[in-house]
């Protein structure tokens, strides 16, 4: 009977909530993929997709993540739980004109004031977003458990293939009404806005987290908590602009746009998220209740934040931000009482603000501002002398901002509160509601919901990685040399874009005895970013040499750094590489194969308090030790496929003369009959080559050492750079899996330079294999012819001349260059090798992995077991 009577009351609160025949709220997330964005899914997901239905996820990749890392990241979280339906939009190619009209599937990767028609540009308000750790190198790696923990389904990013931002937002917007939940900067659904007015209707209800509307501090704040009253913000350093957010600053035009929509828009700003900080209490609990996938993966997110936050205030400064919003805007939808803003978690109040978008007095011209300065019509249609019309801030350290001895005066992303015509009364959440059991040692509402949804037996993740496979091992793959003796002692400095993969594979194939790959240095301010790490160590464990250490170098160019925050720094270079295709984008997946690479344990790990010592290496930290290895009287042979960064520090760092051979650098032109460079999306320079330019202090340090250096230009890449030839000899070689892989990447790279305008420069990847075979030789018929040069490098002045190098007849220093190659010769060479059977690869792909897993122990080989 009391059963009876329990289901009746059920299925009568189910009919309150979602009546017969009721719709259920259609859902489209907008999020840029940080961890609390993560944890803010798995809530949602968990729901009844009777009453919550999430239709459509978009990337925001104009903050915390990087776009080829994020996609794929999703499509884990998608395929665990069970909603490969679900579309997943990032990116796209087309672009914002000079007049302001918007070209279809505009890229998200810049804030709108500074979109053109490339994805490459500037990092105006994203120099507060470190790129590194502490930042994006976490956020795209989830601090290095993403790939221990989370399956990998059959979706994977593919260029030109995968669905846009905007054309995922059109699908789902016009579909009928939709709800959207906004996790980032507004830059996607901004665009969306500006482009397609019509469809503006369909959106029923907009759900920020974002902004800071008034500080939280107490009137009876002691004298040591008062200096942080006036910080509304939470912007790292808040020493140019203590007011805003960071997802509402890293693109306050977007931001206003979207407030001032007509839209209904509900906002949870800092002020109510700093009420519910992920306190320790909390945090017993939940490590006590972690009885899914879902809750053991979010649990250990956490816990790797605790592990590596700089202080001992994580339980009081890690907020619940992102999936407290979703919280509060699921109970609000629900709500009977909607309209008046009622829900379980969050107390609100309707307020007048706006979005800051520049900065007092209005109507100034002092090159800031791109969308009034230079122009006769200001972009977008905005008013000369309106609330768009003032100084723009530049960056972190802009000197209009900075207010010597006071906090710095700039107010961009601030949330305002205001009068006039400008105001937009918005619903906002101010705190979070107490625990309405009073017994509970949970001080939050949402605290107890978070735990029993995270932890419902519905809707529940169908697997992780070890639960999948009922084999599954952590198993790393080492050669047994024996006594072999070993060749030349090399390391190899690269910047993981495609060609430096391919030069890798075909380094691990040389014999041994001729070559003996010491370490691999890799450059994190070039084609590819930090996370892109991960994908060395697969090759490598494909390859089984897992025995081979990696090292992460700097993320800034010498110089770009903050001196006193030196995560955050300049992007003056590396914004010449476009974030989307043919730049980050496809270099971060390499170019979509990625995922078909067998999974390393071998990851970036940050250093954690349980594992001191223990976290990803650096550069410098693999080179000294790669030195201290060096039997007496060894020199090592350095070959650099990217900015000399690396080079420069280990070169600043110690004396290498006694323990360096020969340096050999893939990289740098030398005009010849007016041939121009390849920095193609640096119009203003015409000769400089990429590598030189990535870092051009480093370059002249490199250059003015006192190191054998040999070079190998871009002339010289362009000459051996037929895709037709080195596929038709790949094709007569045996297919061994490296072989097989280095002919599927290649021939992508091809069909893209073919079909795409943004695939122009493929050839300079495949060049890039060249250094590789010079260094090594081995074929009768190569007939390199070389010559020497002084040669130095413009590293200093106007952005139209730094990189280049020229021929200065008055340094004393000669650089070795190579001249000449047979291309044929070249081409059979790199086939041949990477198709011999020896030291062929000992795991061949993820799909021979997992088969692995599932059926058989692992092949055996020299093995080290690691912990989870």
């Amino acid at each position: 009977m009391l059963g009876r009577v329990l289901w009746m009351l059920i299925t009568v609160t189910g009919l309150l909530l979602n009546p017969v025949g009721a719709q259920p709220h259609r859902i489209l997330v907008d999020t840029d993929v940080n961890i609390d964005d993560v944890l803010a899914l798995f809530y949602l997901l968990k729901q009844n997709n009777t009453q919550f239905d999430l239709k459509a996820i978009t990337i925001n990749a104009n903050g915390w993540n990087d776009a080829g890392h994020a996609v794929n990241y999703l499509y884990d979280i998608l395929f665990m739980m069970d909603r490969d339906d679900v579309p997943v939009g990032v990116g796209g190619e087309g672009g914002i004109l000079p007049n302001g009209t918007i070209l279809p599937n505009v890229g998200g990767y810049l804030p709108i004031i500074d979109q053109g028609a490339s994805t490459a540009g500037g990092c105006r308000y994203r120099q507060e977003v470190p790129p590194g750790q502490d930042g994006r190198l976490d956020v795209n790696t989830n601090y290095g458990i993403r790939k221990a923990l989370l399956p990998q389904g059959e979706r994977k990013y593919v260029p030109l293939q995968q669905p846009t931002a905007q054309q995922v937002m059109k699908d789902a917007i016009s579909a009928g009404p939709i709800t959207v939940f906004l996790m980032g900067a507004h830059t996607n659904l901004a665009i969306f806005l500006m482009s397609n007015p019509h469809l503006k209707n369909n959106i029923k209800h907009i759900y920020a987290m974002g902004g800071a509307i008034r500080s939280t501090c107490s009137e009876n704040a002691t004298s040591s908590e008062a200096g942080l009253c006036g910080d509304i913000g939470n912007l790292y350093s808040q020493d140019s602009n203590p007011y805003a957010e960071y997802n509402i600053f890293v693109d306050p035009f977007a931001a206003y746009t979207v407030l001032h929509s007509g839209i209904p828009i509900t906002v949870i700003p800092l002020d109510a998220t700093r009420t519910i900080p992920v306190d320790e209490k909390f945090f017993s609990a939940f490590e006590l209740k972690q009885e899914t996938y879902e809750a053991h993966y979010s649990f250990q997110s956490l816990k790797m934040i605790r592990d590596t936050w700089p202080n001992k205030e994580f339980h009081k400064e890690f907020c619940m931000w992102d999936f407290f919003m979703v919280g509060v805007a699921l109970s609000q939808m629900q709500s009977l009482e909607r309209d008046e803003g009622e829900n379980e978690f969050a107390k609100m109040e309707w307020r007048n603000i706006s979005v800051i978008t520049s900065n007092r007095p209005y109507g100034i011209s002092d090159g800031s501002n791109p969308l009034i300065d230079g122009r006769s019509i200001p972009k977008f249609n905005v008013q000369k002398n309106g609330v768009h019309s003032g100084h723009v801030q530049l960056g972190m350290q802009d000197p209009f901002c900075l207010v010597k001895g006071r906090k710095g005066k700039c107010q961009d992303g601030y949330t305002k509160e205001v009068n006039g015509p400008e105001a937009v009364s918005v619903l906002v959440a101010t705190e979070a509601k107490a625990n309405r059991d009073v017994d509970s040692i949970l001080a939050k509402e949402f605290y107890k919901s978070f735990l029993d949804v995270i932890n419902r037996p519905k809707q529940i993740g169908q697997l992780n990685t070890r639960a999948g496979f009922p084999l599954y091992q952590s198993v790393l793959q080492k050669p047994d040399f024996g006594q072999e003796l070993m060749g030349k002692p090399i390391v190899f400095d690269m910047d993981m874009s495609a060609g430096d993969f391919l030069a890798l594979l075909y380094l691990l194939k040389l014999p041994v005895e001729l070559i003996n790959l010491k370490g691999i240095l890799v450059s994190a301010n070039g084609w590819a970013t930090a996370a892109t790490i991960e994908v060395v160590y697969d090759i490598l464990h494909m390859m089984g040499r897992d025995d081979i250490p990696v090292g992460l170098g700097n993320v800034f160019a010498v110089g770009q750094s903050h001196s006193e925050f030196p995560s955050l720094g300049d992007c003056r270079y590396s914004s010449s590489i476009p974030q989307g295709s043919g730049g980050s984008l496809d270099s971060d997946t390499l170019y979509g194969f990625a995922r078909d690479l067998p999974r390393s344990p071998r990851r970036y790990r940050p250093e954690t308090t349980d594992y001191p010592g223990l976290g990803q290496p650096t550069a410098l930290d693999v080179w000294k030790s790669i030195v201290k290895s060096l039997h007496p009287g060894s020199k090592i042979t350095l070959l650099t496929n990217g900015p000399l960064t690396n080079l420069a520090q280990i070169i600043l760092s110690e004396n290498t003369d006694s323990v360096v051979q020969d340096v050999y650098i893939v990289g740098g032109h030398i005009p010849h009959d007016n041939e121009k460079g390849n920095l193609f999306t640096v119009p203003s320079n015409e000769y400089a080559e990429f590598n030189m330019f990535l870092d051009p202090l480093a370059s002249k340090a490199v250059l003015d050492s006192k190191l054998n250096i040999t070079l190998i230009p871009l002339r010289i890449q362009k000459q051996v750079s037929s895709f037709q030839n080195i596929l038709v000899e790949l094709q007569l070689t045996d297919k061994t899996p490296e072989a097989a892989f280095a002919q599927h990447l290649l021939s992508r790279l091809w069909e893209l330079k073919q079909n795409h305008h943004r695939y122009l420069h493929m050839d300079t990847f495949l060049g890039e294999i060249l250094g590789a075979v010079i260094l090594a030789g081995g074929h009768p018929l190569l007939n390199q012819t070389f010559e020497f040069m002084p040669l130095k490098v413009v590293a200093e002045g106007d952005v139209s001349i730094i990189g280049q190098l020229l021929v200065d007849e008055n340094q004393t220093k000669m650089v070795k260059i190579l001249c000449s190659i047979n291309p044929e010769a070249y081409y059979e060479q790199f086939a041949n090798i990477l198709g011999a059977k020896q030291l062929s690869a000992v795991i061949a792909s993820f799909v021979e992995e997992k088969g692995t897993w599932a059926t058989q122990p692992n092949k055996t080989c020299t093995i080290n077991h690691l912990a989870n």
